[in-house]
């Protein structure tokens, strides 16, 4: 990690420190309410008594506790109930991030500051805990707010209070961090995009960012903080930006950290043989392989099972097989293993190539078409120069696609603006918002008629919407998700409906006829159904035509529950969390595209009853059959493409086409068929699987492991 005294140069600090140096101190104590230091400008300090305010609550600073990793410290209260909290806070200052900087840091941070278990679980893992993460959309402030009150000494302060470590105490630590480490990075964890990942690496591991709790002179607990993913957002731009980590890189971390604790001392170096203490030579040779200076542990769950093996100093490390086994080994002679070994080797050997000599067959024949396709953007052919201005719904499914990362390192609006360099033809996304949609569909309007700034086409997933004078080009599917709370404590609802709803039932539930589950499953005791109605305009059309049919009486009473229900998918999905952290039931249901509803764990997707028929358009990643209520969803579960593929049997009845849109008028310069060309290559189909959409035909299993500029 960098040092915070290289952050600020554009701030004359006298004392090199302008989070916590004497002068902010003295501004604040000389002025109450001072925004910034007298001295050379930077943010002052948050003053006592002063409110935050953030989704989840507001709370108030009561003290300021000094600066740790990239922020400083507050004690904290949250008003509504006050209890405690900690409150760190971030500086993005004016003159060391410009305004676009500081818009995306702010963004980025909502979004994966803080994670908790993708199944919400509740789970005292050690790692600090967020509350939530607060980036308010005007200043140079965010704040991360920690509900439960943390043990607050550093192992840096811990190190100038008590000195050197015992090496007992120093396993002791180790094993504290590596049961965590190990938690973290196998786990499912869910940010608060609601995004789900197995596994994240801490990147961040030092002697500020470990927290000791000392039980007794011997027993401390040890927790996590300041993970990289959301720390390292308040890096300036000016310095070298520290690359991602990985859980080796985790461990040897670690391993440094345990070395710095046994030594005392912060400045010598591990592969100077004469630093290392000589009493726990056991946990020496452990910690010269965490530290990768010998054979590096291949996991951190080995890590952690080799150091509960650790003999004690003085001990011996000799392992001799028990007699028993000995005698054992003599009782059947030698050479009629090895003719029973190579038996079974050849027996097992023929079944596995039968079943993949099978399942090559079983491949070729369901990716013919993925195979048909143009491999990448640089291989389209007859892309014209210039640049297109196309449109869509400003809070659709396009919009929202075009803000996803589906190879973990660009958005996808990035990536598409400039698809292929070498053709000079860049796409610039102007979304619009209709005012009556039911009526219009204003991006398809702004297409026919000519603009001062004309849209060459439009995405869409509105067909009935589109004229005869439009040339309609599909590139993915699109659908609705209906959802309702998931839990596994206690009562879970996704198991009492069996994992799934009926067309005519949804429309009695949005239509107000019946309000309570019973009603729908007479298993499930009395429970006040809660529907919600989300925020995208597309989504809402769509669920007029293919739930209410069209039918204007359902449409008015629908409209009438959407009056006082709708909110974005992102806050229904927040409110299940908080539901199920609390351990209540409740009866939520709502319903949102694919692409903000698939790759979450707090709403469980029902199938779709449809003429006596259970649709379910998600596969089970691992088994590749129909989702079960039983099954495991938080880990991007595939879709089952042959659900949406025209004169498919049994077709998912909430699925749709999303469209290019471009004019017939050949007068008109069409970037619109060169778009749509560019994503049903092998490379659009998979940005546009990775970001949530149903791709045209079904897409290798192995894609996911590859990014989509490379994939084969």
């Amino acid at each position: 990690m960098s040092s915070t005294e290289l952050f600020y140069k554009e701030y004359p600090c006298s004392y090199n420190a302008p989070l916590d140096c004497e002068n902010i101190i003295e501004t604040l104590q000389e002025v109450k309410g001072a925004k910034f230091c007298f001295e050379c400008g930077f943010p002052a300090l948050l003053p006592d008594e002063s409110e935050i305010k953030g989704y989840r609550g507001s709370y108030q600073v009561t003290k300021f506790l000094g600066v740790r990793g990239f922020g400083r410290l507050y004690s904290g209260i949250q008003l509504k109930d006050k209890q405690p909290v900690i409150i760190k806070e971030y500086l993005l200052p004016s003159r060391t991030f410009n305004e676009d900087e500081t818009f995306q840091r702010k963004e980025t941070f909502r979004r994966i500051g803080g994670i908790d278990l993708a199944d919400g679980r509740v789970q005292n893992f050690r790692l600090i805990q967020t509350w939530e993460a607060i980036g308010p959309e005007k200043g140079e402030r965010c704040y991360l707010i920690t509900k439960d009150v943390q043990p607050s000494q550093t192992l840096r302060e811990y190190l100038k209070q008590n000195g050197a470590m015992t090496p007992s105490q120093v396993r002791e630590l180790l094993s504290e961090v590596l049961q965590t480490l190990e938690f973290i990075h196998t786990q499912k964890l869910r940010f608060p995009s609601n995004h789900v990942q197995r596994g994240l690496e801490h990147g961040n591991i030092n002697l500020d960012s470990v927290l000791i709790k000392v039980e007794n002179k011997e027993r401390f607990l040890a927790y996590l903080c300041d993970v990289a993913i959301w720390e390292n957002l308040f890096i300036p731009s000016s310095i070298l930006q520290p690359a991602a980590k990985t859980h080796m890189q985790d461990l040897e971390s670690l391993g440094l950290v345990a070395f710095q604790l046994w030594v005392g001392q912060t400045h010598l170096d591990p592969k100077d043989h004469q630093a290392w203490p000589d009493n726990d030579n056991y946990l020496k040779q452990f910690l010269y392989r965490l530290l990768s200076l010998n054979t590096p542990y291949g996991s951190t769950e080995i890590a952690r099972q080799e150091l509960l093996r650790l003999p004690k100093p003085g001990e011996s490390n000799n392992f001799q097989p028990s007699s028993d086994s000995q005698e054992q080994k003599k009782r059947f002679p030698q050479k009629y293993w090895l003719w029973l070994g190579v038996l079974a080797f050849l027996l097992l050997g023929g079944i596995i190539w039968y079943y993949f000599w099978q399942l090559s067959k079983l491949d070729e024949d369901q990716y013919l078409k993925w195979q048909g396709l143009v491999q990448n953007f640089s291989k389209v052919d007859n892309v014209s120069s210039g640049k297109f201005v196309y449109t869509g719904e400003q809070n659709g499914t396009w919009s929202y696609i075009l803000g996803q990362t589906p190879d973990n390192t660009m958005k996808l609006n990035e990536i598409l603006t400039n698809p292929n360099p070498d053709a000079k033809a860049t796409f610039i996304y102007k979304p619009i918002q209709s005012s009556d949609i039911a009526k219009i569909s204003q991006p398809i309007k702004e297409v026919q008629e000519v603009q001062k700034v004309p849209k060459d086409f439009a995405m869409t997933t509105l067909f009935d919407n589109i004229t005869l004078d439009m040339n309609p080009k599909q590139v993915a599917y699109d659908g609705l998700l209906v959802f309702v709370a998931f839990s596994r404590n206690g009562f879970s609802l996704h198991k009492a409906l069996d994992g799934k709803i009926s067309l005519e039932q949804l429309r009695d539930i949005y239509t107000g006829r019946i309000n309570d589950w019973s009603q729908i499953n007479k298993n499930v005791q009395s429970l006040k159904i809660e529907p919600y109605v989300p925020t995208e305009l597309e989504a809402i059309q769509q669920f007029k035509k293919l739930v209410l049919k069209n039918n204007p009486q359902d449409i008015a009473l629908f409209d009438e529950i959407a009056k006082t229900r709708t909110q974005s998918t992102d806050i229904t999905q927040r409110q299940i969390s908080t539901a199920n952290n609390n351990g209540q039931t409740t009866g939520i249901i709502s319903f949102s595209i694919f692409s903000k509803t698939w790759n979450q764990c707090s709403g469980y997707p029902l199938a779709i009853v449809n003429n006596n028929e259970k649709i379910q358009p998600f596969l089970d990643h691992t088994t590749k059959r129909p989702l079960e209520p039983s099954d495991d969803f938080c880990d991007r579960p595939d879709f089952d493409t042959t659900r949406f593929q025209p004169n498919g049997t049994a077709n998912y009845p909430l699925g749709y086409p999303l469209y290019v849109v471009y004019p017939k008028d050949n007068t008109r310069q069409s970037g619109g068929s060169t778009f749509a060309n560019m994503l049903i290559t092998r490379q659009g189909q998979c940005l546009l699987t990775k970001s949530g959409l149903v791709p045209l035909q079904p897409v290798p299993n192995d894609i996911r492991n590859y990014a989509c500029k490379s994939v084969p």
